[in-house]
């Protein structure tokens, strides 16, 4: 699997991607170092990769498989990779899943979402595919009749399942419900979302002899991020080096974190693509270095980019963009972005900074819930299924949101769950 040197690579895209070219205009041509480099601005990065007048591509859209990851309706985001790029990014974490688990002669069903640009399933399912042992692949997705489903199971004594901790547990309030139990599955791969201790008891009931394994980090549009490592704490995963560089960076300065156990915003770089370069990205999530001269680090919740509320992504700038065309009245002076966990779901709580908190049921909040669920029905979908809780929009006074102890700057996203 061929990987670019990083000068070649700044050379690149910046002679080929007018977005980089002007991202790194008061850089020397010399630059060859990513510290050098600054941060991609998401919005930005999103706003300049849009299927018509592209300016992040480095060539014209004749060749690639196209994903879309967790964007609004008003602003969708896509993601772009050549044929070759695909297969090596499936490939590197095809080995991976290996780390996770994954034995010579499983049987492995892939119950991730499918269609409507979804990546995960295709993404699983290629991986698998061409993972370094032999493997048996069943390609059911998330959306089958939970019957269908595990009669497959049972039919060919399935002793992998692979699916977000959603679908995980959907099925197994299903099968317990039913009085089933699926003692032949020994692995439940997770990814997507973050799995909880309180939906342990439920995932042993319906699979007694299965331990629940993160199948690796990665998304579709940050790509490869880290493989999965043997232990009890599914948040730790090692970089895909040499394929990607992995920062940790100080929340307030943006320097590299050194020290292990130190917090910071995860940053990645993707040595290999070069149809839609991904060069210091942030991935959106939060971590710490356990070593940081194997590459372990362990993921502590979301980052200020996005947040994830059980299967659903939201990008914090599109919330920011749908409350602010929402408040007609200019009354929130505030946004913060809250996940919570309670009755074993997820749920995102919208603190709007007024001047008075009010009525919780006042015209602003309706029309800020209301301009959201419109904007990503996928929660609204989410919530009707009883795999979220309903949004909540809530007035408060600016004193009343969270602030960074140490620079008293607004902190956009709290994330409230326990550690998972």
């Amino acid at each position: 699997m061929p990987v670019q040197p990083l000068a070649e690579l700044i050379r690149f895209v910046r002679r080929n991607s007018p977005f980089y070219r002007d991202l790194y205009a008061h850089l020397p041509s010399t630059t060859d170092r990513l510290a050098e480099l600054p941060l991609v601005p998401q919005v930005d990065f999103w706003r300049a990769n849009s299927p018509g007048d592209n300016r992040l591509l480095t060539a014209p859209l004749h060749e690639a498989v196209v994903f879309r990851s967790g964007g609004t309706t008003g602003s969708p985001k896509f993601s772009f990779y050549t044929r070759t790029e695909w297969r090596e990014f499936t490939t590197a974490f095809g080995a991976g899943l290996v780390n996770a688990g994954l034995r010579p002669g499983h049987r492995v069903a892939d119950l991730f979402y499918a269609g409507d640009l979804y990546a995960s399933f295709s993404f699983v399912l290629d991986s698998l595919h061409r993972a370094p042992v032999a493997n048996v692949r069943l390609p059911l997705g998330g959306a089958a009749p939970w019957e269908s489903t595990a009669a497959t199971l049972e039919e060919f004594q399935v002793q992998v399942v692979a699916g977000t901790p959603t679908t995980l547990c959907s099925l197994a309030e299903r099968l317990v419900a039913a009085g089933r139990q699926l003692p032949h599955v020994e692995l439940l791969f997770f990814g997507g979302e973050c799995l909880f201790g309180d939906q342990l008891p439920q995932l042993r009931a319906a699979f007694p002899k299965a331990r629940a394994r993160s199948l690796g980090y990665a998304s579709v549009d940050a790509g490869l991020l880290g493989e999965a490592v043997p232990g009890d704490d599914p948040r730790v995963h090692r970089a895909f080096t040499p394929y990607t560089v992995v920062e940790i960076l100080d929340d307030d300065s943006d320097r590299s974190v050194a020290d292990n156990r130190v917090p910071g915003r995860l940053v990645v770089t993707d040595l290999r693509r070069r149809l839609m370069p991904v060069l210091r990205y942030p991935a959106g999530d939060r971590a710490e270095w356990v070593d940081r001269e194997a590459g372990v680090f362990r993921l502590l919740g979301r980052a200020e980019e996005g947040v994830r509320v059980g299967p659903v992504s939201l990008y914090t700038q599109d919330v920011h963009d749908i409350v602010t065309a929402a408040d007609a009245a200019g009354e929130v002076t505030g946004l913060q972005l809250v996940v919570q966990r309670s009755n074993g779901r997820d749920g995102l709580v919208l603190r709007l900074a007024t001047g008075e908190p009010g009525d919780g049921n006042s015209a602003l909040t309706d029309a800020v819930a209301a301009a959201v669920l419109a904007q990503r029905p996928l929660y609204a979908s989410a919530t009707a299924a009883g795999h979220v809780n309903p949004l909540t929009v809530e007035r408060v006074r600016h004193r009343d949101l969270a602030v960074n102890s140490r620079t008293g700057k607004l902190i956009r996203v709290v994330d409230e769950r326990p550690c998972s």
